[in-house]
């Protein structure tokens, strides 16, 4: 991934911000204004010379090709813009020069790039950096809210939301706080409100020069007693299990009081022998779950009044070794996503994409795992083929691509009558420009993302003569990824988290011809690159797993190879080549209420970063990049870091000598089939992988 996208080409140049691909002047058909000078340019000039817009606003930019008399020239040219962070709409000419509109869609200095296509005067293409600076709009109010009724002597945690005029929010905020009455109520810079003394009392936060507040009165305590109530029956469980407690708050009169506030925290006892143990475990109201082995209490505090309760957390031990049990060696080329799959014919096989192939894909029959043959190949115009999926019937597959020699990448649909040796059924253009870099294939409809900027719903039912059906652009976001489950599409949006549509499931009035947004789930990286609905049966609960892709580790202490060191990997010679150096980690969404999810896990793991995800029987399968291929058991309520819980059951990293880069692991995708795990490795191809008899 470089740091610029949407290149866009123009003649007689003049462009609003970051653009996409568009056609030179005479292809569009637009009026040619006065007429421009015939001589080479020798310098561009952007109007104005640098941009500064509010996140979410829009602006336009002027670019014009000079030559040395400062007369505009006929000239192509390429501008390219920061990725994710700035989206560029087409352009319209007027004079010799073109508007095209800039959106800025994420906070920070980023840069326009322009260079002519041709060379200029000293051989090489001319080149202009436009700088940008993205700013957040300004606050227009804040909102507080608190969970419950303030008690005296107990605390509750209030919390502020500051918004802008659209009604986004404003990430990172920090408040002011106050209170009315500091005799009745204290308040700290976090928002934890204390009642001291009953009566009325109103709380306020402020950020920017905007306040806002919530009235209400700080309650007398009448509770006498606390109990604890849950948890496991003998009081032992494994490392990563979730126990949910319950305070009970009774007044003289043993009766309950419901809305009385509880402080919940925890206190920890290592094993026997271990010296400086980690954090322990996290609790959250009533719910706590242990990361390592040790005796832990649980304390509920409400007003005066304090209760523990104890349990003992013992290893989860789900580690399980795994044996290679075939391969499928790509040592030629740079492989990337692939699918497992029971063709029509009843025997498997896999399809896995590639760059550095001139456009290829392959295909290999892995019915016999010891014996992977590779059966046939697939060639389409391309620089890069990057996502593969094979619909649910096992009727036709996906592949898309970036690169095509005439920029209308599209998607190609593959004919799996005979799955040792597909067809191309049909190319799909229209609507898709750009690189079309994922897709997702329901047995009827494919939905194919064109250029990073929405999703194309096709109608698939002839492969042969696809359809478009409609299609859902979420406003100012970039998308990576969509899954589809239940007539729900789950889409990564980079910057903008999770983005749901109801694409015929219809709780929200949604059909596949008119989608229906649902809801929007920001997360904290703001690099949301790929997705995965789950229904966990053994939690009773829908989560949805959420992958970061940060290719980059600036500021932190392991940043990976220099730009000193770094040398493309020259095949002939042996030499060169380096390993990524990747960041992130997966999210893990509870989404049993799909109008207010909530995170509640995570799966990180130091120093390497995450690509595609699977789950299925309560079984993450993840490709870590350099970190590998990693197992990760899911079972029951999930909460907490799964990395420091033991729920790992098993890592294998792809060193292979003879690989395109040798010994250099890159995980992109791992899928169970059968009773094998396969996973694509960037730099050596397939792998087939099965569980050891003994542990």
């Amino acid at each position: 991934m470089s740091c610029f996208s949407h290149s866009f080409v123009l003649r007689a140049v003049a462009t609003t911000g970051f653009v996409a691909i568009a056609p030179l002047f005479s292809d569009l058909g637009w009026p040619a204004g006065p007429a421009l000078a015939a001589q080479t340019a020798s310098r561009l000039e952007a109007d104005p010379p640098s941009l500064v817009i509010e996140r979410g606003a829009s602006t336009t930019l002027t670019i014009r090709a000079l030559d040395g008399e400062g007369r505009a020239v006929d000239e192509a040219v390429r501008v390219a813009g920061a990725r994710r962070a700035l989206s560029v709409e087409g352009g319209t000419a007027t004079d010799g020069a073109t508007q095209t509109t800039v959106t800025a869609l994420e906070v920070g200095e980023w840069e326009i790039v322009v260079t002519t296509v041709r060379p200029g005067p000293g051989g090489a293409p001319l080149q202009l950096a436009v700088p940008v600076v993205v700013d957040w709009p300004p606050v227009v109010r804040v909102e507080v809210a608190r969970p419950g009724p303030v008690f005296e002597g107990s605390a509750v945690t209030h919390r502020a939301t500051a918004r802008h005029e659209d009604g986004t929010m404003r990430p990172g905020a920090e408040f002011a706080w106050r209170t009315s009455d500091p005799a009745r109520a204290e308040v700290d810079a976090f928002g934890h409100v204390r009642g001291l003394a009953p009566g009325p009392v109103r709380i306020e936060a402020a950020f920017e020069g905007v306040t806002g507040g919530v009235d209400g009165d700080v309650r007398p305590f009448t509770g006498t007693a606390l109990e604890i109530v849950g948890g496991a029956a003998d009081g032992v469980v494994r490392t990563g299990d979730v126990q949910t407690f319950t305070a009970i708050v009774r007044d003289a009169e043993g009766r309950a009081i419901e809305e009385a506030p509880v402080e919940w925290s925890h206190s920890y006892l290592p094993a026997t022998g271990v010296i400086a143990p980690p954090a322990p475990g996290q609790i959250a109201d009533g719910k706590i779950v242990a990361d390592v082995p040790g005796e832990f209490t649980v304390v509920a505090r409400s007003g005066g009044l304090r209760a523990t309760r104890s349990f003992e957390a013992v290893p989860r031990e789900v580690v399980r070794p795994m044996e290679i049990v075939g391969r499928g060696r790509q040592e030629r080329v740079y492989s990337t996503d692939f699918w497992v799959f029971t063709g029509v014919d009843g025997r498997d096989y896999a399809l896995v994409g590639a760059k550095q192939s001139d456009g290829h894909g392959f295909v290999f029959d892995v019915t016999d795992p010891d014996n992977v043959i590779k059966t046939d190949s697939i060639q389409v115009d391309a620089r890069s083929v990057n996502d593969v999926k094979v619909s649910p019937d096992g009727r036709y597959a996906s592949l898309t691509r970036e690169g095509a020699s005439n920029r209308r990448n599209g998607v190609v649909i593959l004919d799996l009558a005979d799955p040792a040796h597909p067809v191309i059924a049909a190319e799909y253009t229209e609507g898709l420009t750009g690189g079309v870099h994922n897709a997702f294939p329901t047995n009827d409809h494919l939905f194919a993302l064109s250029n990073g900027d929405k999703y194309v719903i096709l109608d698939v039912s002839d492969i042969y003569n696809p359809k478009q059906v409609s299609e859902y652009d979420h406003p100012n976001s970039r998308v990576h990824d969509v899954w589809v489950h239940d007539g729900i599409a789950y889409s990564a949006e980079w910057g903008s988290g999770l983005v749901v549509v109801d694409v015929g499931n219809g709780r929200w009035g949604g059909t596949i011809e008119n989608p229906v947004f649902v809801t929007n789930y920001p997360v904290p990286t703001g690099a949301t690159h790929a997705v995965f609905p789950y229904h966990s049966e053994s939690a009773g609960k829908f989560y949805v797993f959420i992958g970061d892709e940060i290719l980059t580790r600036e500021g932190m202490a392991w940043e990976g190879v220099g730009p000193d060191f770094r040398q493309k990997y020259d095949p002939e010679t042996g030499r060169g080549g380096y390993p990524r150096a990747s960041w992130g980690y997966i999210q893990v969404i509870d989404f049993d209420d799909p109008e207010n999810p909530k995170m509640v896990a995570r799966y990180e793991v130091s120093e390497f970063g995450t690509h595609n995800i699977w789950v299925e029987n309560d079984v993450l399968y993840q490709a870590y990049y350099e970190g590998g291929m990693r197992l990760v058991d899911v079972s029951g309520e999930l909460m907490g870091n799964l990395y420091t819980q033991g729920r790992e059951i098993s890592v294998y990293k792809a060193f292979d000598p003879v690989g395109f880069i040798p010994n250099s692991p890159g995980a992109w995708s791992v899928m169970p089939h059968r009773d094998l795990v396969w996973f694509a490795d960037i730099n050596s191809g397939l792998w087939a992988m099965r569980f050891s008899e003994s542990p």
